[in-house]
């Protein structure tokens, strides 16, 4: 009976010692919060169709159609919105303030996008950027508004 009672709980630590890493992903960054009409993220060369609630990953592409736009929260309270036919990736983001590791790149690649800054911003701005094809935004600033054609 006692050997019996030590294989169920050897199989209960084998089953359950992985389950907090299984739960948390290192590379989550932010979540879609809102959104309306067509909105679709590639990731890792996978196209999905965005949804409420959605996580948001370090290299997503979040791309809209004709009548899409998505609002976006991301982890250091950093606010996204992206309009129709638009497209912007998350290159970078890093938010972990007690070893001081922060990091924010975003790649406008066609559209309009509005950007309000959240911690990243305010405790390291430098750290911050807007990249699009013809300039590369540094943030200063609380909230900007970026067209790209």
């Amino acid at each position: 009976m006692r050997s019996c009672l030590l294989i169920i709980f050897a199989l209960i630590l084998v089953l359950f010692r992985n389950l907090p890493c299984m739960a948390a992903n290192p590379d989550h960054v932010g979540v879609v919060k809102t959104m309306a009409g067509d909105v679709e993220i590639s990731r890792k060369g996978i196209q999905l169709k965005a949804q409420a609630n959605m996580r948001l990953l370090k290299g997503d592409q979040i791309m809209t159609g004709n009548n899409g736009k998505v609002g976006m929260i991301f982890e250091d309270d950093t606010v996204i919105s992206i309009g129709p036919n638009s497209k912007i990736v998350i290159e970078d983001f890093m938010f972990q303030p007690n070893e001081k590791k922060l990091s924010f790149v975003a790649r406008i690649i066609q559209g309009t996008v509005s950007y309000l800054s959240g911690q990243i911003a305010k405790l390291a701005p430098s750290l911050v950027r807007i990249e699009t094809p013809h300039a590369t935004i540094g943030m200063r600033g609380t909230h900007i508004l970026v067209k790209v054609d």
